[in-house]
């Protein structure tokens, strides 16, 4: 789950930071939530019905929103800066112009910090990503370079490799804008136009420079929501064996398929495998004698 990007800033003869990425987390086993946290326990959900907020991206200069679920919220990527207004935090960091020179701070477990300006409102520092900070600018006053935006996360959560969450970049006066991946926006230089972050990636807006100039709108956040139905157990067979265990058996039911192990009387079964979404075989374990629940 991501949160809308944050939007780029322009800026009235100076140049603006780019946005930061929305906040990122993962509950997805093997992968991680921004800023290199661990993925997230996952979550045992009744059956009722649930509100899903998708964060729209904030248009130039202006945070994007939280998404949620169940609970569960990613914020919304902070604005880039100018020299009139600081960045923000929240999921991930803005990236800075001027003065104050250090980029927004980002949120621990879903966004990194945005880039500084080191060069005195040349240029604009690259907002932060759910994936590495954004990057400083770097240059000097006539020649400054904006900062390029922090890099996003991959998932595969929806059977694709698809990376998300990336810092927009920063606007540079008269030298080279940032760039920007992972659904950022690109900044722009003196007068262009910069890139919007891209739609469902919570991509931060790139930054952009001077009169005329059009800073770049945050991507709105996704949700992504992967549920099992728990298996049920219809019947055993043979339906007893002996105290020692090592009986074979066959259990018959509904949603075994990505199953990984079965409990008889709370005590694990071996040699478990599963034939298909209503059939498992293994062996029994050893136990006392009596009725023994039977789990999957």
């Amino acid at each position: 789950m991501i949160g809308g990007g944050g939007g780029g800033a322009s800026a009235n003869g100076n140049s603006g930071g780019g946005g930061g990425a929305g906040g990122y987390r993962s509950s997805v086993v093997g992968e991680s939530s921004g800023r290199g946290a661990s993925a997230e326990p996952v979550i045992s959900l009744t059956p009722q019905t649930y509100s899903v907020v998708v964060g729209a991206g904030g248009a130039a200069f202006s945070d994007g929103s939280n998404s949620s679920f169940a609970g569960i919220v990613s914020l919304g990527g902070g604005r880039g800066a100018n020299t009139s207004k600081a960045p923000d935090g929240f999921g991930s960091g803005g990236g800075s112009s001027g003065s104050p020179a250090n980029g927004g701070l980002g949120t621990t477990g879903q966004g990194y910090g945005g880039g500084g300006d080191a060069t005195g409102d040349w240029a604009g520092g690259g907002g932060g990503g759910a994936g590495s900070n954004g990057g400083n600018t770097s240059g000097s006053a006539g020649s400054a370079i904006g900062g390029n935006g922090g890099a996003g996360v991959t998932s595969s959560i929806n059977g694709t490799a698809t990376a998300r969450a990336g810092g927009g970049g920063g606007s540079s006066w008269t030298g080279t804008a940032g760039t920007a991946s992972n659904g950022g926006g690109a900044g722009a230089r003196n007068g262009g136009t910069a890139t919007n972050g891209t739609a469902n990636t919570g991509g931060g807006g790139g930054g952009s420079a001077n009169n005329g100039s059009v800073a770049g709108a945050g991507g709105s956040g996704i949700v992504i929501v992967r549920y099992r139905v728990a298996p049920t157990v219809t019947s055993i067979i043979p339906s007893s064996g002996s105290t020692a265990g090592g009986t074979s058996v066959t259990i018959t039911g509904t949603n075994f398929t990505g199953a990984t192990g079965v409990t008889i009387g709370g005590a694990a079964a071996t040699s478990v495998s599963v034939v298909n979404a209503t059939t498992i075989t293994c062996v029994t374990p050893a136990r006392s004698a009596g009725t023994a629940s039977v789990l999957v």
